[in-house]
């Protein structure tokens, strides 16, 4: 056996005993709740058990219109809007820090740390605060638009269907987006300064350098990242249901406040079970994308 085998075989033998723990530990839960989602069990009922009734909860999701708003609320909504916006300031603050403006005039340290506040500010203090800054009668976001004329009288900006969404991805692009910012940050400090004074040689201005010579460089970082808050945001409860409650009504319900109130308020396990199912079901195909793009080059370049 020649040694590169050797060192193949030794760190699939390490690796082992970790996989077949992580394999357990999502296998059997998934597997539980794949059953519980073909029973028609109740949270009031669980001493009992429930009854099978196979893909009945399944067809009620596939007919439910409730569904596929709740459905359009995650991806669109919740994931898509929110990693959108998330990546795109990230990378244009990244810019704006990497900047020779905040070099020459000595503010990157301060802007960097600046930066760390929203980032360590747990979720939950974050959404207490902009449920502050954003109520209808003391909000100080109200006074200060009332004050310079934007509006006339105060606005409920989590209560109201048109403001509501807007008024979420603001705290979860608040919240999250230093990560965002400092990951990329680090990815263009990593650019060689000989591509860039290659490309100027050449004659290229600002704008081609980004696109030509930046941007390439930094689009590992772009997939990751993006992959990585369609994990973290998809299946989120604590952003929506601290906010807003699933509300107005039910206008914000998602994915994962939906297995919540289905189970835990309606009592109806094994619909929530079913949601849940759909949802590690999406969640997987995101996996599977990321596996691909991701962790299958890093595993072949380890081997």
């Amino acid at each position: 056996m020649n040694v590169e085998a050797h060192d193949r075989r030794f760190i699939v033998l390490m690796l082992a005993p970790i996989f077949l723990f992580l394999v357990f530990f999502y296998g059997y839960p998934t597997a539980l709740n794949l059953y519980y989602s073909l029973t028609d069990l109740s949270l009031l009922g669980m001493k009992e058990g429930g009854t099978y009734v196979g893909l009945e909860h399944y067809a009620d999701l596939l007919t439910s219109k409730d569904f596929y708003r709740t459905l359009w609320n995650t991806l669109f909504w919740l994931t898509g809007v929110s990693v959108v916006i998330r990546l795109v300031l990230g990378l244009g603050l990244a810019l704006l820090l990497n900047s020779a403006t905040l070099k020459r005039y000595r503010l990157t340290t301060i802007s960097r740390l600046l930066l760390l506040v929203p980032w360590a500010t747990p979720p939950i203090v974050a959404v207490v605060v902009w449920r502050w800054l954003l109520d209808g009668r003391q909000g100080m976001i109200n006074k200060f638009l009332m004050n310079i004329g934007v509006i006339d009288e105060p606005v409920a900006f989590l209560a109201n269907v048109n403001t509501v969404w807007p008024a979420l991805i603001t705290i979860i692009v608040w919240n999250t987006l230093p990560l965002v910012t400092l990951t990329f940050l680090a990815g263009l400090q990593s650019v060689p300064d000989e591509l860039h004074e290659a490309a100027e040689m050449d004659g290229a201005g600002p704008i081609h350098r980004f696109f030509h010579v930046t941007l390439p460089h930094l689009m590992p970082s772009i997939v990751i990242m993006g992959l990585l808050l369609v994990f973290w945001t998809f299946n989120n409860f604590i952003y929506v249901w601290l906010a807003t409650g699933a509300g107005p009504g039910l206008f914000t319900n998602v994915l994962a406040t939906d297995i919540y109130i289905k189970g835990f308020v309606d009592f109806h396990l094994g619909y929530s079970s079913a949601v849940g199912m759909v949802m590690a079901g999406i969640m997987a195909i995101f996996g599977v994308i990321y596996f691909r793009l991701v962790a299958l080059r890093e595993f072949k370049d380890v081997l």
